[in-house]
């Protein structure tokens, strides 16, 4: 006799940690959090909790990898062995190095590579505890690491990750919604740009549900991103930040 499956929306509309479809996990943020490092940041979103450290630009090693016209970036996912309920080998994994991978390929189009030639920015992301959309969160930080190390940036990079549970897309997946829903789509963009940097699905959504999980995925990284800003501006501005709709311009003259 198979086991039925438990719903994950009860009759309320309300999910496994008391949400509702379109709401985020609690988020916190903080820039600057290593102190050897020449950027850095720490989030915590749900029971997610990621640091995101930057080195560079610095001398490539090896010589045979750096590149004549622009900066090579390197970016490493790792999630420490105590992040997950059972203990994970500190080796790498596939899992690990793809994600390493995809979080390099979001971040790259926000960043002037080509005003550092011959160097390398490492990008190092720690995972010390795991609540599904590790990946999103990681970039968001790494966002922010890139930004506190003085890199120049078109835009910052936001990511949220938006799923399909009990037939229904809702933003922010936790690890359960994650693990036993129907469809997980991780989605990063440039808020200010409006471009896409990473959009991958994992699952089966209808073109409707495609483009309400896309529209939602924004809407959720805009709240996000208001996050970002106001991390940035605590710390240059040591709490004292001016009005965070005000231009980049107008903040540095305050």
């Amino acid at each position: 006799m198979t086991e039925e499956k438990r719903r994950l929306i009860d009759e309320n509309g309300i999910r496994t940690d008391g949400r509702r479809w379109d709401e985020l996990r609690p988020l916190k943020i903080e820039v600057g959090v290593v102190k050897n490092a020449d950027g850095s940041a720490l989030i915590e979103w749900g029971k997610n909790k990621i640091i995101a450290a930057v080195y560079g630009p610095k001398e490539m090693h090896p010589k045979h990898l750096e590149l004549a016209d622009r900066a090579f970036l390197k970016c490493r996912y790792h999630m420490a062995p105590f992040s997950v309920e059972e203990r994970k080998n500190p080796a790498p994994s596939r899992r690990e190095i793809e994600i390493s991978k995809v979080i390099r390929e979001a971040l790259q189009p926000a960043l002037f590579l080509e005003d550092y030639p011959r160097t390398a920015i490492q990008v190092y992301v720690e995972v010390l505890q795991s609540d599904g959309g590790s990946r999103v969160a990681g970039v968001t930080a790494s966002a922010l690491a890139l930004a506190d190390a003085g890199i120049n940036m078109r835009d910052l990079v936001v990511g949220c990750a938006v799923g399909k549970v009990d037939g229904k897309v809702v933003l922010d997946l936790n690890d359960i919604e994650d693990k036993e829903g129907s469809g997980d789509m991780p989605f990063t963009f440039m808020p200010n740009l409006n471009q896409v940097t990473l959009l991958q699905m994992d699952g089966l959504f209808t073109l409707d549900e495609f483009k309400q999980a896309v529209e939602l995925g924004k809407a959720g990284g805009m709240k996000v991103y208001q996050a970002q800003r106001e991390a940035l501006l605590k710390r240059y501005f040591d709490g004292a930040a001016p009005d965070s709709s005000a231009p980049a311009a107008e903040m540095m003259e305050a």
